[in-house]
């Protein structure tokens, strides 16, 4: 049961066991609201001289249910409330835990605005679902299929005559389910399509004005906000039909209990007691039924957000050993084949050699795979074909933090957080000394423009670096990867924001890093692969040509001669 609940609604294994605590919780409270019904029939055969009771039985029978009452309701308000929100937590991070271990290859198929629904607004549908829906409906469906039980066993006549509508209404709502996932998944998409714009806009802000198309682009986004209005109300009546018209049948149950026991009364085969009790219990019954009608439309509704959540669950994690020895840091591409969609080769039996101690740089036509080579090679992706070793060691194998360790890396779109320069720099290696950081951000060329802020190196930067220029930013990366000081560099146009002289000042910062380190540098200014130990141009993904660059410039009709003519010439 519990590996069930685990699967069937994303939790964890504790909190697979407090909703069964919340059930059992709820199924006591609600045979417990019934005793009051119990006391009442008491005094009325007293009143009606069919029994006699001691007031000391009614005083007792009072104390006792509402101390009842108020322990198990004490349990059960822990169970739905309390250990649900800790079972919320508890999903958040496991999500998260467990999204830093998927493929990048998911991410690239997912937008942001999708993912942060999910940690978001997901969680918090289910978090709602089970501290209100799911427990309560559980626990009342249980509870009136015992009290249904108890009056088909008393007197089955008027039993049928009081549950007949029980099931049928719960069928009518059960039958929504195929509307209302229809109608949910749409809903979903028009509110995604709402964030995603809105969060563009956002983004893009300074684009717009500048091409002056904000009214334009607002009045689009005002047309996605329309449509996710009209899904919203169409889901809602969606499901009121179905609900509505289960609870207006839960009130022919009362009349049927009435017309039932007026018949058998007037034939003298039912005393006005057990009439009067039948009447009293069905209208206590029926009301927790509507309330648990909606519960069942509600939980219907949230199939869709745990079928997301679940989604995440499914796919399978990027995994390997934790322990990596490699005898050197050689990277061997070996007849590598890969594709970020099917029927889209992006790579076609690269095949090459980057030594340790060497500068290896790829070069090429734009699209031709250079900067999918720099990710397969630190297993963002894994290949579909081939296969890419680190000192022998197939990276496939090994998990993917652990070979990252060795990896210093900086990539043309850079990534920066919304803290001050120094600890951006700091992020390259836990617990580096603030000498450790000024010498990396020294060698990145960083150290000048730090002086000219507010703050120098305890000034915020922003988000994303926003108070920062293109070529700051992309310095403030390098400096990071430097501080790291991996035994593999890769840099992805890392020199692209930076004017000559900073380039150069650059390189001869690299140089005195790469002893002993394998260097990988993908570029499309000739002039900044000019110093490199190996070139390998990738040209449709396949590798086109390859060797140093005074053996290419041999082959006056070679991709990297052509490539050097056009930019001299430019």
């Amino acid at each position: 049961m519990i590996k069930y609940l685990e699967k069937k609604y994303a939790l964890s294994e504790q909190g697979a066991k407090d909703y069964i605590k919340a059930v059992i919780a709820g199924v006591v409270v609600n045979l417990v609201k019934m005793a009051p019904a119990g006391i009442l029939f008491m005094l009325v055969s007293d009143l009606l001289g069919e029994r006699s009771y001691p007031v000391w039985a009614y005083v007792c029978g009072i104390l006792g249910i509402l101390a009842v009452m108020y322990v198990v309701n004490y349990v059960q308000y822990n169970c739905d409330y309390l250990n649900t929100y800790k079972e919320s937590a508890v999903r958040r991070i496991t999500l998260a835990e467990r999204m830093r271990k998927l493929p990048l290859s998911y991410f690239g198929k997912k937008d942001l605005s999708d993912l942060t629904t999910r940690i978001m607004r997901d969680c918090a549908t289910i978090e709602s679902s089970f501290s209100h829906f799911y427990p309560e409906f559980t626990s009342s469906l249980i509870s009136t299929v015992i009290i249904a039980a108890a009056l088909i066993a008393y007197n089955w006549r008027m039993g049928l005559a009081a549950v007949w509508v029980l099931p049928i209404s719960l069928l009518i709502v059960a039958l929504s389910d195929k509307a209302q996932n229809r109608f949910n998944k749409r809903k979903l998409q028009a509110d995604l399509a709402t964030s995603d714009g809105i969060q563009e806009y956002l983004e893009c802000m300074r684009d717009l004005r500048a091409c002056d198309a904000s009214d334009r682009y607002l009045k689009g986004l005002g047309g996605k906000i329309d449509v996710a209005e009209k899904r919203h109300i169409a889901a809602e009546l969606g499901v009121a039909v179905f609900v509505v018209s289960a609870q207006l049948l839960l009130k022919f149950g009362i009349a049927t209990t009435a017309l039932a026991g007026g018949i058998l009364l007037a034939r003298g085969q039912l005393d006005a007691l057990t009439f009067f009790m039948y009447l009293m219990v069905v209208s206590r019954i029926y009301d927790p039924m509507c309330t648990s009608l909606q519960n069942l439309a509600a939980i219907i509704s949230c199939r869709v957000n745990i079928g997301r959540m679940k989604e995440i669950y499914d796919t399978p994690l990027q995994e390997g050993s934790k322990e990596f020895s490699p005898d050197g840091y050689d990277i061997v591409f070996d007849n590598v084949r890969f594709s970020y969609n099917d029927g889209e080769q992006v790579l076609d039996g690269v095949s090459f050699t980057a030594d340790q101690g060497k500068i290896t740089a790829l070069i090429g036509p734009s699209g031709g795979g250079k900067s999918t080579v720099a990710k397969l090679a630190a297993r963002f992706w894994d290949v579909q074909g081939g296969k890419i070793t680190v000192g022998g060691k197939d990276i496939s194998r090994v998990d993917p933090e652990t070979l990252l360790g060795s990896y210093s890396i900086v990539f043309q779109d850079v990534t920066l957080f919304n803290n001050t320069v120094k600890e951006n720099i700091r992020i390259g290696k836990k617990g580096a000394t603030d000498e450790e950081v000024f010498a990396a951000a020294e060698a990145a060329q960083c150290t000048e423009f730090i002086r000219k802020l507010p703050r120098g190196w305890d000034t915020d930067i922003g988000e994303n670096g926003s108070k920062l220029s293109g070529g700051e930013r992309q310095r403030i990366s390098i400096a990071r990867a430097l501080l790291k000081d991996a035994p593999i560099v890769l840099l992805d146009e890392a020199t692209a924001s930076l004017d000559v002289e900073n380039e150069t000042h650059l390189q001869r910062a690299l140089s005195h890093l790469i002893k002993d380190k394998t260097v990988i540098v993908i570029a499309h200014r000739m002039r900044t692969v000019a110093g490199a130990d190996k070139l390998v141009v990738l040209d449709g993904g396949r590798v086109a040509e390859q060797g140093s660059p005074r053996e290419l410039e041999g082959k006056p009709d070679g991709v990297y001669a052509r490539m050097k003519k056009l930019q001299m010439n430019g």
